[in-house]
């Protein structure tokens, strides 16, 4: 019974805490409301997958179901082209009740640039609704026709049809160019602050400002906002961030400002456009107010939230986040209370970050190179949690458990005893030799009474390097001998081979020790008695470095391979699953010889060691 309402008190905590921050993340924003329709909204109708760079053309029953979407919350659609399909949208446009401001695209393909005024020409004269028309997109912004050639294109227009004409550029080229804006029957002007750089908090006050710029400059010319609006998503553009919730407060608030002003405008968009990421990068396929299947992103009254949809969320992450927690806690017995905690809010984090990734790449638009990129960074991502969720573990272990299960510490044996023979295996290559001499001298200063030290130089070409490590053996006696290898193969597991055949008869423990070690005299003494137990087949000993003192460098360099020796090493030994470290080392000859000494096909000799050693 005990056992069962800890169960339910772990589900309801961990339940509770996914539901209690995913809401406080969504809790809802207040924003003025709106009431009635948009007086217009940019209008391009193509599907995901489609790309009218590409020549795509959106069908028939695209433009139908998003035009009666459109219909449901404006009065006006703007289109940006005259062929490709959308001369059927001032048609179909009436059949629910809504006017046209059509528009004509041109660029520096001059067969393009006559199909496209002869069709916007066709479409104004043909359809009662199209109340405006709009002759080029930027053109001059980006440079593909003059303004000279810009002017040409308006009055030709202006000569074949009854309804206004302009043309749709940012404010500053209007006021760089006051010729367009006498040629034009009003001004058409794109105000977008986010390509600006304006923070949403600004965005409004920027957008009244370069109206009233523009109003100041030509007082008698009808100045339509043709562009407006903020997107949902993509990458922050120096203070302008995009967001749903930023998106939603500019436009809500730009809508009454609009109204209270008298302005006549064209929201910036109705549709998400996925292929303008080709062209702007990620934001440009988050402009719309609906998503790019006519889902509306937030209401246009009423309180909005950032996730409509975190309730599912939160469920999801608290799901994949409860066994895990369940599995920790009832086997984290030997762990104080703010240990499980920690450990547990680490579980959670990860569970939110998977929930999270997994709803933000299934949310955006993305083609088939760009869900192969995102499948890797997720499983990259996924590889690292575990990183830090391993380390994580380590951490809480190594701060607050209760008592150690496995603590050993140097044996102090007085008195007589067998202590059996040990063989030092010293390997090296190109080592200079008075590091070598050091950690040779601190063999020969080890108070144990059986023992031999094989030194094996393997590969070392230059005489005046291995001569001298040969001269130091000989000085300090029959217990060392120096073996040179011209040709080993294998590396250092080759070298250490090659020591096994070399080894006293009645050696019983192999040690090993690279060539920059220097060991205290009572090692042996504090660590072979441990071989009294049948069952053990090697002992690692603590390590430390030394020489890091007074240079900054050294010391990080120092303290980072410190949190291996101290931390990661203590806690593997917990588990009996301490990994062999290849150097410091104490094994069992006859368990050595039973799973073939070393293996020369890695060069991680001492774990492969170790691994076989636990098999």
């Amino acid at each position: 019974m005990r056992k069962a309402f800890s169960v339910l008190g772990v589900v309801t905590i961990v339940v509770g805490i996914h539901f209690a921050l995913w809401a406080w993340l969504n809790r809802s924003h207040p924003m003025t409301d709106w009431q009635g329709t948009i007086a217009s909204l940019s209008y391009s109708p193509f599907a995901v997958g489609q790309d009218p760079n590409e020549g795509d053309q959106p069908s028939l029953r695209r433009l139908d179901e998003t035009l009666a979407r459109a219909a449901e919350v404006a009065r006006n659609v703007r289109t940006y082209s005259s062929i490709g399909g959308q001369e059927q949208v001032a048609p179909l446009a009436r059949q629910y009740g809504l006017t046209v401001t059509a528009g004509a695209w041109l660029d520096s393909r001059e067969a393009s640039n006559a199909r496209e005024i002869a069709g916007v020409i066709k479409a104004a004269n043909d359809n009662s609704n199209v109340k405006r028309v709009v002759v080029g997109n930027e053109a001059i912004l980006r440079g593909d026709i003059s303004v000279a050639e810009t002017i040409k294109a308006i009055r030709q227009v202006q000569a074949e049809v009854s309804q206004p004409v302009s043309t749709a550029e940012p404010w500053h080229v209007w006021l760089d160019y006051p010729e367009l804006a006498r040629t034009v029957d009003y001004i058409a002007v794109h105000i977008l602050p986010y390509w600006e750089g304006v923070p949403a908090n600004e965005a409004l006050s920027y957008v009244q400002r370069r109206y009233d710029q523009l109003h100041r400059a030509y007082p008698d010319k009808p100045i339509v906002i043709s562009e407006v609006g903020w997107p949902s998503d993509g990458r922050m553009r120096d203070g302008a961030v995009p967001g749903q919730l930023a998106q939603a407060s500019f436009i809500r608030d730009f809508l009454a400002l609009a109204r209270a002003k008298g302005w006549d405008y064209t929201l910036m968009e109705a549709f998400d456009q996925p292929w303008k990421r080709g062209i702007e990068g990620a934001v440009g396929a988050h402009w719309g107010i609906f998503d790019v299947d006519g889902t509306a992103k937030f209401p246009l009254a009423g309180a909005v939230v950032a996730v409509p949809a975190w309730p599912q969320l939160a469920a999801a992450a608290a799901a994949l986040a409860l066994l895990p927690a369940l599995i920790f806690l009832f086997r984290a017995r030997n762990l104080r209370a703010p240990g499980q905690v920690l450990f547990t809010a680490l579980l959670t984090a990860a569970a939110n970050l998977m929930v999270w990734t997994v709803y933000f790449g299934t949310t955006q638009y993305l083609d088939g190179a760009m869900v192969a990129v995102w499948t890797v960074l997720t499983l990259g991502m996924l590889f690292l949690l575990a990183m830090v969720l391993a380390e994580g573990f380590e951490l809480v272990e190594g701060l607050f458990a209760i008592r150690a299960k496995r603590h050993f510490t140097p044996f102090r044996i007085e008195g007589e005893r067998h202590w059996p023979k040990v063989s030092l295996q010293l390997p090296i290559c190109n080592e200079p030799p008075e590091m070598v001499r050091r950690t040779l001298e601190s063999l020969a200063r080890l108070d144990y009474p059986a023992l031999e030290v094989l030194v094996i130089d393997n590969n070392t070409k230059d005489p005046a390097v291995w001569q001298p490590v040969e001269a130091i053996c000989r000085e300090l006696g029959d217990r060392f001998r120096f073996f040179h290898l011209e040709v080993c193969t294998g590396f250092k597991a080759g070298a250490l081979n090659f020591a096994m055949a070399q080894t006293a008869a009645d050696a019983e423990v192999i040690g090993v020790i690279d060539a920059d070690y220097l060991v205290q005299p009572n090692w042996l003494k504090a660590t072979i008695p441990y071989f009294d137990e049948a069952s053990v087949g090697f002992v690692q000993a603590p390590q430390d470095h030394y020489d890091w003192q007074d240079n900054l460098f050294k010391e990080m360099i120092n303290w980072e391979y410190a949190g291996f020796f101290h931390i990661g090493m203590v806690l593997r030994n917990e588990r009996d699953a301490i990994i062999q470290h290849g150097t410091m080392t104490l094994v069992r000859r006859v368990a050595m010889e039973a799973v073939g000494n070393w293996s020369t096909w890695t060069i991680c000799e001492d774990a492969e060691m170790g691994l076989k050693l636990m098999q």
